[in-house]
């Protein structure tokens, strides 16, 4: 773009919608067109302010100035917005897609409406579709928003599917290893990751209240996460090949994912190091660590960054890689505005460092 383009946030009021706002109005590409916010469908039909919904965000010494309106097209339309970000329900995000696309707007979705093009792998959702003709092609359409691996086709896209959380931290610890084409796919890959309770989203359940979570550590969701199809499509894997067990951690944020490997052959580690460094060289949000250090939420933890690290065994056949993002932020509204960078032509990391 010329110019930086309007902006406008849906469903501001979650976890990653805060997130987003914090990020947008501090970025330096968009200090002479203020981000627009909406709430979700469903919240009040009045008037608040951003402030009231995430105090952290306020002003100090001013008055309450970032409104946050309910929901609705014209609005869209009269407040100019050219790009729409959508931290919504995967329900609504798939309804609202398309009316936003065929409004002339780019689409930056935060939920998984628009990441698995395997119908098989979307089921998880349940989602209905009012015109699944349109639908079908706008899934088509739909690039996968991991700058990593989609840089250049996230740069022209009209809708970007932010990819979920577990499966940016994964997705970043396999994608080198599996392209070079190093793992023994017929030993099975293990992915074994905990996330702090944020990612369970805003609204609390019976898991996620203080007197579950605190002082516990649980597996959820074995055989059946909505974040599996996402590894077999981005990683090019079945089933059969890749095991993720999703656990809950006591903690409000932060993801570990510890991934077990066994390599067709034995391997030094400074080829390891030699293939991770290589795939990630123009990547300005992912840090490697060298052996022995390896990652840890403390490091990643409030920051934009995904960092990746591993082990190899002394026979030089079992890897373990560890991989740790900030959910809410490399794994979430980080990675969002990393994908509107890309769609703007701006620095990849413009305003996430």
């Amino acid at each position: 773009m010329s110019r930086p383009p309007r902006v406008a946030v849906a469903g501001v009021s979650g976890y990653s919608g805060g997130e987003l706002a914090r990020l947008l109005l501090r970025h330096p590409g968009l200090t002479e067109t203020a981000p627009t916010f909406f709430g979700r469908e469903g919240e009040s039909a009045t008037l608040t302010y951003l402030e009231d919904i995430h105090p952290s965000l306020a002003a100090g010494g001013q008055d309450a100035f970032c409104k946050v309106h309910p929901f609705n097209w014209d609005h869209v339309a009269d407040a100019g917005i050219e790009v729409l970000f959508m931290a919504t329900p995967h329900e609504q995000s798939r309804e609202w897609a398309p009316e936003a696309l065929a409004r002339g707007l780019k689409v930056i979705d935060l939920s998984g409406a628009w990441r698995l093009h395997e119908s098989s792998n979307r089921a998880v959702y349940k989602l209905h579709d009012k015109d699944p003709i349109v639908a079908e092609k706008l899934q088509a359409e739909a690039v996968y928003g991991c700058p990593e691996l989609h840089r250049d086709a996230i740069k022209t896209a009209r809708l970007v599917a932010n990819p979920g959380c577990y499966s940016t931290s994964i997705i970043l610890g396999l994608a080198p290893l599996v392209q070079a084409g190093l793992i023994d796919l017929e030993c099975g890959i293990v992915c074994d990751s905990k996330s702090g309770v944020s990612g369970a989203g805003k609204a609390p359940t019976s898991k996620t209240h203080f007197m579950y979570a605190a002082d516990n550590l649980s597996a959820y969701a074995v055989f059946g996460h909505r974040h599996t199809g996402e590894l077999l499509e981005q990683l090019h894997l079945s089933s059969e090949q890749i095991q993720f067990t999703p656990h809950l951690l006591p903690i409000p944020r932060g993801i570990l994912s510890t991934i077990y490997v066994r390599l067709k052959q034995k391997t030094e580690a400074a080829e390891i190091n030699t293939v991770f460094r290589t795939f990630y060289q123009h990547s300005p949000l992912v840090r490697l660590h060298s052996s022995p250090r390896l990652p840890q939420i403390q490091y990643v933890v409030r920051t934009n960054f995904c960092d990746v690290g591993f082990e190899l065994s002394s026979d030089g056949r079992r890897l373990v890689v560890v991989s740790c993002l900030d959910n809410l932020l490399k794994g979430a509204a980080g990675q969002a505005v990393q994908n509107l960078n890309l769609m703007c032509g701006w620095r990849e990391q413009e305003g996430l460092l």
